[in-house]
């Protein structure tokens, strides 16, 4: 399917919605019934109708056709948060009893998740490094359902060989999800590559803004419409309309946004080489990354986010480092126009380390200011990183 049609076209029915160039937003909770055969017949078949908002609604439908054809998929379904779908695709797999393998430095939320919340229900998670596809087949035992990955991960971007991964997980009928967010839907497609289920954070490249909050989740139409009966209806963590539009807006610019970023993080990551002042970049798109062929045999392009380790020896010179940038913000999330830096040391109080992470990892996001203009911010920083 072509790119430009499911971007600009692909659900949008303009016929339908008095012609609008620009989605509509249907802002309603309700959907009224004529007779009760209607209504008898929507109750039914809440899954595919448009009944209640918090089911279905036709803003949030377009959305959710145009990410299950950008990821490939039957079908897709749209949450009210990145840890939101991930959670449900999380719980949609496993019960009391069963054994998830997971990578073992995911998303924060996704570790807690993991770590904390399953095993007080019964499911035990087991972390691997999950560089080597073979830890996961060693991981397994007979009461496994799930392998969670998160190809690139958070902060130190490792990655997994998705491909060896879901044909372990094949030969053992295990469900495999990944969180997609770092590649986004145009650059790396793991559905292609047997996965499962595939999870994004919306709020990241597909919103763009950094004005929205949202997730999603592409499979197959059964395991989707099993969420959306369970999961998704019994939950709740549904995305408004309003939301869904403000991401349909996000997805009409992806293409030229993804370019801009990847084109502009070559630039700043090729001087960044150049600098004494960084021992390491964290990037699978280095060639002396161990991982290099693996993130070409798998993304089609490199994207926005990377991490380097400051050579120094003291929080305080990666502190001052830091407070110098003045046109890189310090934030958490990712994905909109504007460059950030989350910094390890962020984490580090005195006598409370609560990171595993060295301080002197700086992660960076490069968003669509442009290079020259963020080297100079860099170039100022590391002459008063010193004192």
């Amino acid at each position: 399917m072509d790119l430009s049609y499911i971007l600009n076209e692909l659900g949008e029915n303009r016929a339908t919605y008095f012609n609008a160039v620009a989605p509509p937003i249907i802002q309603t909770s309700n959907f009224a019934c004529r007779t009760i055969d209607e209504m008898r017949y929507m109750l039914q078949h809440e899954a595919e109708v448009d009944f209640y908002t918090r089911g279905n609604n036709p803003t949030v439908d377009m959305l959710e056709k145009k990410l299950a054809a950008l990821e490939g998929t039957e079908h897709a379904i749209a949450f009210g948060s990145g840890i939101a779908a991930v959670s449900a695709a999380v719980l949609s797999q496993v019960k009391a009893g069963d054994h998830v393998v997971c990578i073992k430095k995911p998303y924060t939320w996704t570790n807690k998740l993991m770590r904390y919340f399953l095993p007080r229900y019964g499911v035990e998670v087991t972390m691997v490094d999950g560089s080597d596809a073979q830890n996961f087949a060693q991981a397994s035992k007979e009461n496994t359902v799930l392998y969670y990955l998160e190809s690139p991960n958070s902060f130190t971007f490792e990655l997994q060989d998705i491909a060896q991964v879901t044909a372990i997980a094949r030969e053992r009928n295990i469900c495999t999800i990944i969180d997609n967010s770092f590649a986004s839907p145009l650059y790396q497609n793991p559905a292609a590559m047997g996965v499962d289920l595939v999870v994004h954070s919306a709020t990241k490249y597909i919103g763009g803004h950094s004005d929205v909050m949202g997730g999603i989740i592409c499979g197959s139409r059964e395991r989707i419409n099993r969420i959306f009966s369970a999961e998704f209806m019994t939950l709740g963590a549904v995305l408004s309309p309003h939301d869904a539009w403000l991401l349909l807006r996000g997805l009409r610019t992806l293409p030229l946004r993804m370019d801009r970023i990847a084109k502009t993080t070559r630039q700043v990551v090729a001087y960044l080489q150049q600098k004494e002042q960084v021992a390491e970049i964290l990037w699978p798109f280095l060639p002396e990354h161990p991982q290099y062929y693996l993130a070409r045999k798998q993304m089609r392009n490199n994207t926005g986010q990377f991490t380097i380790r400051l050579n120094t020896d003291t929080i305080k010179e990666v502190d001052r480092f830091c407070d110098s940038l003045q046109h890189f913000l310090m934030a958490a999330s990712w994905g909109g126009h504007e460059s950030l830096i989350y910094p390890a040391a962020a984490s580090y109080k005195e006598g409370n380390y609560r990171s595993s992470l060295p301080f002197t990892l700086i992660r960076f996001y490069i968003g669509l200011e442009d290079p020259e203009y963020l080297i100079k911010d860099l170039e100022q920083a590391f002459l008063k990183m010193k004192g």
